[in-house]
């Protein structure tokens, strides 16, 4: 029992060095939309009206294929609702980045058209109103046209962000938005277009956020704990 005890004080000691002190809302598991929903992603109307083709759940033909659900992205190209590859979520992912350790984004996608595509990804402050603060990614993951499913990883650190507005540590410390996007060009936000137009069909699926290990001082203490425990048995014997 009390070789117990120093496994999880090690444990408990270890897991403070690196657990945010606040509730926060950036899920610690993957959106793998198994549910049959859009897991909280929307269409991003830019003030253009309704989308015609908004965020799906399609429940066949993800990663793991036949009876597989994943989340189908789409734009019309063109002008007007519905142009843009883009979309939102304002539910799942908002919370501090920096305090919860968030490192980067990972996802498996399935570029299902036939242009390339840049992902990057935003993060907003705040969601009433037009925001103070956003931070894009500074390098999109480019994905070929029909792909087929790839994982990839969209970094979110302070060094691989630039501020669209105001700064981005504040944008990744009160995000209260999170948007994946196509775009070629870094300009957002462009004051007329923030995302060029695009005619392009995107599966996603397993969005998970990739999290700081311990530090190495935190992983000594670990370990050293479960060393005390071993010897303890080793005497025992």
């Amino acid at each position: 029992m009390h070789a117990l005890r120093i496994i999880a004080v090690a444990i408990v000691v270890a897991g403070s060095a690196f657990t945010p002190t606040t509730a926060l809302a950036i899920p610690l598991t993957p959106q793998n939309f198994e549910d049959g929903t859009t897991q909280g992603w929307v269409a991003n109307l830019l003030g253009m009206g309704s989308h015609p083709a908004p965020p799906a759940n399609v429940p066949d033909g993800g990663p793991l294929g036949v009876g597989d659900n994943y989340l189908r992205l789409t734009s019309l190209g063109g002008t007007g609702s519905g142009s843009r590859l883009s979309a939102i979520n304002l539910t799942e992912w908002a919370g501090d980045y920096i305090a919860e350790g968030v490192t980067a984004i990972m996802m498996s996608v399935n570029n299902l058209g036939t242009s390339e595509l840049f992902l990057r990804i935003a993060f907003e402050d705040p969601t009433i109103g037009p925001p103070t603060n956003i931070a894009y990614s500074s390098d999109p993951v480019v994905v070929p046209a029909g792909s087929g499913w790839v994982s990839i990883v969209i970094p979110v650190g302070l060094s691989f962000l630039t501020a669209g507005l105001g700064d981005v540590e504040t944008a990744l410390r009160n995000t209260t938005l999170i948007r994946v996007y196509h775009s070629e060009a870094d300009n957002f936000p462009n004051p007329v277009f923030p995302i060029e137009a695009i005619n392009a069909q995107l599966g996603v699926d397993n969005i998970s956020a990739v999290r700081a290990i311990p530090e190495p001082a935190t992983l000594l203490l670990l370990s050293t704990g479960i060393g005390v425990v071993a010897a303890k048995r080793r005497y025992r014997r």
